[in-house]
C-alpha cells in the first residue's frame, strides 16, 4: 500500500512517545474501546481510539492491531525461521491436467455472490454472513466429491466474522503445513459498519481464486504426503486481525510450517500496462519467494517480476513472517503503481475498468503449482 508521507509523521511521532505496554493495562483500556496498534517492526505498540485507527486504513497507513493477541504473545518463544531447502518445480506433468480445470466461469459466479453483500466488513452482520457462506460453499464441494478427508472449519475471534481453515491432510510422516491463504473481508473506509463495500478485487478475487484451487484438488482426488491447508481470513482490513490470531495460535501449539503463499488482490491489470505477476520482497522468506518466481515462470503465462516494498504489515504474510514462519506474497501487478487504486471505495467492483477474472486465474495457477510441488 501507498504511504501518505504526512500521515506517516504523525504516525512516527505516535511511536516516539510510546512507552512499554503492561498486562495489567490491556484488559483495562481495551475496555474503553482503545486499540493497541504496532506500527513497525521492533516498535513499542501504542493505544489508538478507534477513530484514530481507522484513520491509519483511510491514510493506507500499515499496523499490526494486537489488541487480543499481545499478551500471548509475550509467553511465546521468539522463533527464527529455520532455512529450508524448497525444491524447483518438477511436476509439470501432473499440474498442467490439472491447471486446465480451473475455471472463470466458477470465479466469476463467486465474486458475484461475495460481492453481493452490502460488504464484509469484520463487525458486521454481514462480514460473518459471506464467511458462512464460504465455508457452506467449500463442503459442498467437498460432499460432492466424496471427500470426507478434508475438514473445513471455521476459526473464531474475538471479533463476529470468523475465519476458515480448510486441510488436506498429508498421507506421509511429514507434517509441516503448506499453507495458501487469503483475506475475505471488505472495508468501505468511509463508512466501514453501514458503508457499501464490494471488495472485487480487495480480496474477493484471492478469495475465489483459493476456492477454484479447492474445487479442482478436491474434485482431481488430490492426496498430498504433506498436509495442506487453505485459510480464509476474516479481520485483515483492521490490522490483519484473523491471521495474526491464527499465526500465534499455530506457534504456540507447535505446529510445523513448511510455507505460507499469501493471495491479496489478483484481478486487476492496470490498462495499458503489461501484465505481470508481482512478488514481494519485504517481510518475507528470501529463499520461498525464489520457489515462488520459479512457480510463476512454471505455470503462469505472465512473467514474475520483483516488487518494491510493501512496508511493514501490508497483508497477511505479514502475520506469519512475524511469528517466525517461512511466507511469500504474490500481488496483481507491480507494486506499486500497477495495484487496483479503488481498494476500500464503492468503486472496487468486477465492472472497474482493468479488472480482469482472465488474470485473476493467472493467480489460480500460481497457487494450484506451489501448493502441489510442495506436498506431493
Amino acid at each position: 500500500m501507498k504511504l501518505s508521507a504526512a500521515f506517516v509523521l504523525v504516525a512516527l511521532l505516535g511511536l516516539a512517545q510510546a512507552v512499554p505496554v503492561t498486562v495489567s493495562e490491556i484488559s483495562e483500556k481495551s475496555s474503553q474501546g482503545l486499540r493497541l496498534v504496532q506500527l513497525a517492526e521492533d516498535a513499542q505498540p501504542v493505544w489508538k481510539t478507534e477513530d484514530e485507527v481507522l484513520q491509519f486504513i483511510r491514510e493506507e497507513v500499515n499496523f499490526f492491531d494486537i489488541t487480543d493477541t499481545w499478551a500471548q504473545e509475550q509467553d511465546l518463544p521468539q522463533m527464527k525461521m529455520a532455512a529450508i531447502a524448497y525444491p524447483t518445480p518438477s511436476h509439470q506433468s501432473a499440474v498442467s491436467p490439472l491447471i486446465v480445470k480451473l475455471s472463470t466461469t466458477n470465479m466469476s459466479s463467486w465474486l458475484s455472490s461475495l460481492t453481493a453483500y452490502n460488504n464484509r466488513y469484520y463487525r458486521a452482520s454481514t462480514g460473518q454472513a459471506a464467511s458462512v457462506w464460504i465455508q457452506n460453499t467449500l463442503r459442498s464441494i467437498a460432499t460432492s466429491a466424496g471427500r470426507s478427508d478434508i475438514t473445513i472449519t471455521p476459526f473464531s475471534h474475538t471479533f463476529l466474522q470468523t475465519s476458515t481453515i480448510v486441510r488436506f491432510p498429508g498421507a506421509g510422516s511429514d507434517n509441516a503445513i503448506t499453507i495458501l491463504g487469503a483475506h475475505m473481508d471488505s472495508i468501505n473506509s468511509s463508512n466501514p459498519m453501514n458503508g457499501r463495500a464490494p471488495g472485487a478485487d480487495d480480496n474477493a478475487s484471492g478469495t475465489v481464486n483459493l476456492m477454484d484451487v479447492f474445487r479442482v484438488l478436491a474434485q482431481g482426488g488430490f492426496k498430498p504426503s504433506s498436509p495442506l491447508e487453505l485459510h480464509f481470513y476474516g479481520g485483515e482490513e483492521a490490522g490483519l486481525l484473523g491471521s495474526n490470531d491464527i499465526a500465534i495460535n499455530y506457534k504456540s501449539t507447535g505446529k510445523a510450517v513448511k510455507a505460507v503463499l499469501n493471495l491479496d488482490m489478483s484481478a486487476y491489470s492496470r490498462p495499458g500496462s503489461t501484465a505481470v505477476i508481482g512478488i514481494m520482497p519485504d517481510f518475507t522468506d528470501a529463499s520461498l519467494s525464489t520457489f515462488l518466481t520459479q512457480v510463476v515462470t512454471t505455470y503462469s503465462k505472465l512473467p514474475a517480476v520483483k516488487n518494491s516494498p510493501c512496508g511493514y504489515a501490508c497483508s497477511d504474510h505479514a502475520s506469519w513472517y512475524r511469528q517466525g514462519f517461512p511466507a511469500s506474497h504474490s500481488s496483481e501487478g507491480q507494486f506499486p503503481n500497477g495495484i487496483n487504486g479503488a481498494l476500500h471505495t464503492i468503486s472496487d467492483t468486477t465492472s472497474l475498468s482493468g479488472f480482469s477474472v482472465s488474470h485473476a486465474l493467472e493467480m489460480s495457477k500460481v497457487a494450484l503449482g506451489f501448493a502441489y510441488e510442495l506436498t506431493v
